[in-house]
């Protein structure tokens, strides 16, 4: 990026005037928001520990100091919901991400934002966002070559919502020279603006790792060091036969106390015969048997463990959200062992993890290291494991308790499920959805039979597939039987929308069939329910689909929300549709036990029962609620 980028400020014009109070409630309110935008705004070049903490350093200073008010543009009097606070202060930190990747000048001083920040400070910790997919990953990649007023049109188009004239005019209060042109660099990025509420953008969700702990040491006094060395050395000559060998692509390491060396001893690893699942009464990860050709391989357990203790710089670490990444208690469980396409692969569980690991065939100091929680994980929970992603294809390993594994198509519920030949619990290659961008023609889910029935597992790009069930909340069926795949099938490809967000299982109910006023047949009201590991997090959508539509429509969305879970059933969402001669209607459909509808706003009607279709206009904006059946409000989903 060129210095000339970036204009001198302009002088402040006369129009609506924000006190220092109004900027800083508007500050607190949307705080998430403008960091993610300086983040995203920042020089890649500056590395993600230095972008996270430089975007919260930018976005604490934008208030002002040392007055009472504040000026404005007036073009930028209004901002997010109308609030001139939020525009005032998203001004401020615009400018500052934007100067902060100007280069610096031999002849003048430098720009406060420009230098490192004091403050935040995370001293021997790096912190960073939380890992994506390939999408995030690709668009990550794309911005990195924009110019920072570029990365920045782009940002305020994508994540501000705002319109190409708009988005001129906020660059022009930023001191951009040439605002158009960084609108027409940035059109030559794909135009993927819901992946910038992707977590991998979130500066205030953060994973940490320890900075290269060798390094710090070296800079402590020489009596600390030699003592340190001694240390080590004493407690390498306890080991037997002198240690377990080289750590690979783990770091460096200076903590040898006994529980510590116990969690690495591969020889201290559990292996659960082949056969105890038979005998016992449960049905998870801790009767699973340690499988694969390398169970007995030594080195290769000790590189496991010691990467996942220790991950080291060129290790790629990836995680669930709310799962935690340190390093095991214990001696963990040893699941697999073995060689999988070009990579040795190990996978551990530690009683509330799963943990993989894999390195490539030919370097042994590359790895890869993938956590998933697993907490309670039981049934069709704790059947299957991804073993190996490769060319858009997943393969599993699944319990020992499953007898057939097959592969299913949910768009086509009459088509047939192709088998996938598991050998020693290992399957064939399937192709993966998580692995899909732009249209969404399949949708291929993993079959699993056992001697208590079928059901039927999703991939979403995480070690742990999620269990997908049909049926009211509190007394979900399993997805495998013909009429539940028909329920799904509309409403398959909206699964893209919970991928990588530590899902443990997605519930279908079709709480509602509607006659269609223009006498066409009835449409289908369907909530999907995705429940985490974690337990927060949840997403519910409450879907539309008309007779002979291939898709299902997003009719309303919550996260959070007790709405079409086991605790709180009660659903109730709307959608404006146009009939095949052209009239526009609402339509409102509530759960079985909603006694009354009745719509708000710019549309007038109510109606006795769960069912409401009003006549309306293209464009209307409505609220709905709703009363159930023992006297309890409900309002729409949202």
């Amino acid at each position: 990026m060129q210095s000339q980028d970036v204009a001198p400020r302009p002088a402040r014009a006369s129009g609506t005037v924000v006190d220092v109070e109004q900027a800083e409630a508007a500050l607190v309110e949307h705080y998430p928001r403008l960091v993610r935008l300086a983040y995203l705004v920042l020089p890649p070049g500056l590395g993600r520990n230095r972008r996270v903490l430089t975007a919260h350093a930018l976005t604490q200073r934008a208030l002002p100091r040392g007055r009472a008010s504040a000026s404005m543009i007036p073009a930028q009097a209004t901002g997010r919901d109308g609030d001139p606070g939020y525009s005032f202060v998203r001004l401020r930190v615009l400018r500052a991400a934007l100067e902060a990747g100007l280069p610096l000048k031999r002849l003048a001083w430098p720009k406060r934002s420009q230098l490192p920040p004091l403050l935040p400070q995370v001293w021997g910790l790096r912190l960073f966002p939380r890992s994506g997919g390939a999408d995030d990953l690709a668009l990550d990649q794309r911005l990195s070559t924009l110019s920072g007023p570029a990365r920045a049109a782009y940002v305020l188009r994508g994540l501000e919502k705002l319109s190409e004239d708009g988005v001129r005019k906020v660059l022009g209060a930023a001191g951009v020279a040439d605002p158009a042109a960084a609108v027409r660099e940035a059109a030559r990025v794909p135009a993927q603006h819901a992946l910038l509420d992707s977590p991998v953008f979130d500066p205030c969700a953060l994973q940490v790792r320890p900075t290269d702990l060798m390094r710090r040491r070296q800079h402590t006094k020489a009596a600390l060091v030699a003592a340190a060395a001694v240390a080590v050395c004493g407690a390498l000559l306890a080991l037997p036969s002198g240690g377990w060998g080289p750590d690979g692509a783990a770091a460096p390491s200076w903590a040898r106390n006994p529980a510590a060396l116990a969690a690495l001893d591969p020889a201290k690893v559990t292996k659960v015969p082949a056969g105890a699942w038979q005998t016992s009464a449960r049905t998870d990860f801790s009767v699973w048997p340690a499988r694969g050709d390398l169970t007995g391989d030594k080195a290769l357990l000790r590189r496991a463990l010691a990467v996942w203790a220790r991950p080291g710089e060129s290790v790629q670490v990836s995680a669930t959200p709310g799962t935690p990444s340190g390093a095991p208690a214990g001696p963990p469980q040893l699941l697999y062992a073995g060689q999988v396409d070009s990579a040795r692969v190990v996978i551990f569980y530690d009683g509330l993890r799963v943990a993989r690991y894999a390195e490539p065939k030919t370097d042994t100091n590359r790895a890869a290291l993938d956590f998933a929680r697993v907490d309670a994980a039981s049934g069709a929970e704790a059947e299957a494991v991804v073993l190996d992603r490769a060319d858009g294809n997943v393969r599993y390993l699944t319990a020992p308790w499953v007898t057939k594994a097959a592969e299913r198509d949910l768009l086509k519920p009459s088509a047939g499920a192709m088998d996938l030949d598991p050998t020693d619990g290992t399957t064939a290659p399937l192709a993966s959805p998580a692995q899909h961008s732009g249209s969404c023609a399949s949708w291929n889910v993993l079959q699993l039979t056992d001697g208590s029935g079928t059901r039927l597992l999703t991939d979403l790009g995480e070690l742990v597939p999620a269990h997908l069930t049909v049926g009211r909340p509190g007394a979900p069926r399993e997805a495998s039987g013909a009429a539940a795949q028909r329920t799904w099938s509309p409403f398959a490809c909206s699964l893209a929308a919970v991928r990588s967000q530590g899902v443990r299982s997605v519930n279908a109910w079709e709480y509602a069939r509607q006659p269609l006023p223009d006498g066409s047949g009835a449409a289908a009201w369907v909530c999907t329910r995705a429940e985490t590991w974690r337990g927060g997090g949840t997403r519910v959508l409450a879907q539309f689909h008309t007779p002979g539509g291939a898709y299902g429509a997003v009719a309303a969305k919550a996260e959070n929300v007790a709405a079409c879970g086991a605790k709180d059933p009660p659903v109730l969402a709307g959608v404006l549709w146009k009939s095949a001669r052209g009239a526009w209607y609402l339509l409102a459909a509530g759960s079985g036990d909603t006694a009354s509808i009745g719509a708000t706003g710019g549309v007038n009607g109510s109606v006795r029962g769960h069912l409401l279709a009003v006549r309306t206009k293209r464009g209307a904006q409505a609220g709905l609620r709703g009363t159930l059946a023992d006297g309890r409000a409900i309002s729409g989903l949202r």
